[in-house]
């Protein structure tokens, strides 16, 4: 792409924009009593020329619009934020996708006003399709770069071959993908970008790997190669990871719980690569019992280990979705943007750390 989304509108045009997303948020409901709207555009044009006579080139170009609405109803404030974007210029958030991102944050808000709080214990939880692929990510993702593995320090570790998760999961990182948030034609080291499959039906096949610690692990660069800009250097980073989607239907998933927490949205994670722990806070969640969705709950967390988690799933959805365009993801202090996907998941046995 040669679109330079910083040109393609000017100022004025922007904020205009901005106002216009106001104004939509404003008219779906009178409860909406504060809107937050963002639009970030850049270009990168990026040169590799390296020792062995390696020159690679390209272009960059990045969007993202936000959307965070405060809804009010009787003394209670709650939040809700949409957005999304992608390798395109400013012209891609039409009237469709404004509305599209307003309505999610909109619903966000509005359904977290009759959010109560979560109950907290071991059971099952069904994650939603698209951005809650976070959690995969965060989980698994890092522990799947090369540079953890070649120093033993991540729970995947010296185990290419062995089953690490449940038959029927299937992880890629592929950076290849048209116009995606997280793609890239070539990397940071001028290694063209490539579709790696991670775990391929729950047998551990391969790592995401940089030059460095490819060379060193006498691999081939995956080219996953990334640096957030010149003055950083380069080491094995996530382009767009998602995991591929089976043959249940989502509604019979969700049919399927007895007694559990159905999470449609994430905020926030954290995980430790060495065991392989995370915690993660769910935006957007609803409690279910005997397979009917009883009410919206709010603050849960939903704690547990990534290789573990991996094991424990019991039903995979055939609605795999990417994520709207809206991942930014920080290793050592480089900020790279990203995307993540999956299908809407059945994991048995997580812990969720309600409010209740």
């Amino acid at each position: 792409h040669g679109v330079d989304p910083i040109s393609t509108l000017d100022s004025t045009a922007k904020v205009a924009l901005l106002c216009k997303v106001e104004k939509l948020a404003r008219s779906r409901d009178p409860r909406v009593a504060q809107v937050m709207a963002g639009l970030a555009s850049e270009y990168d044009v990026v040169l590799v020329a390296r020792a062995d006579g390696t020159l690679a080139a390209d272009v960059r170009p990045l969007v993202r619009l936000s959307v965070t609405v405060i809804a009010e109803q009787n003394g209670r404030r709650e939040v809700g934020s949409g957005g999304g974007g992608g390798r395109f210029g400013l012209a891609y958030f039409d009237d469709e996708h404004i509305a599209e991102y307003v309505d999610q944050a909109v619903k966000a808000a509005l359904t977290n006003l009759e959010a109560r709080p979560a109950p907290a214990g071991e059971m099952t939880v069904v994650l939603g399709p698209g951005w809650p692929g976070i959690l995969l990510h965060e989980a698994i993702g890092h522990g799947l770069e090369g540079d953890f593995n070649r120093k033993g320090s991540s729970a995947f570790s010296g185990r290419i071959g062995q089953r690490v998760a449940a038959k029927g999961v299937t992880v890629l990182d592929d950076g290849t993908i048209a116009d995606r948030r997280g793609s890239l034609n070539v990397d940071d080291e001028g290694n063209a970008s490539q579709r790696n499959v991670l775990i391929e039906d729950g047998i551990l096949k391969g790592y995401i790997q940089d030059s460095l610690n490819a060379r060193l692990m006498k691999v081939k660069p995956t080219g996953n190669g990334r640096r957030e800009s010149y003055a950083h250097v380069p080491m094995p980073r996530m382009t767009n990871t998602y995991m591929l989607g089976g043959d249940k239907k989502p509604e019979e998933i969700v049919a399927s719980i007895k007694k559990g927490l159905y999470a449609t949205n994430f905020g926030g994670g954290q995980v430790d690569i060495t065991s392989g722990k995370f915690v993660f806070s769910a935006s957007e969640a609803y409690w279910v019992e005997n397979g009917k969705i009883q009410y919206p709950v709010k603050g849960a967390t939903i704690v547990g280990n990534g290789p573990d988690a991996l094991t424990r799933v019991t039903m995979i959805g055939d609605d795999m979705a990417l994520d709207s365009g809206v991942g930014t993801c920080g290793k050592e202090g480089q900020s790279v943007p990203v995307g993540v996907g999956q299908p809407t998941l059945r994991i048995d046995g997580l812990t969720v750390g309600g409010t209740a």
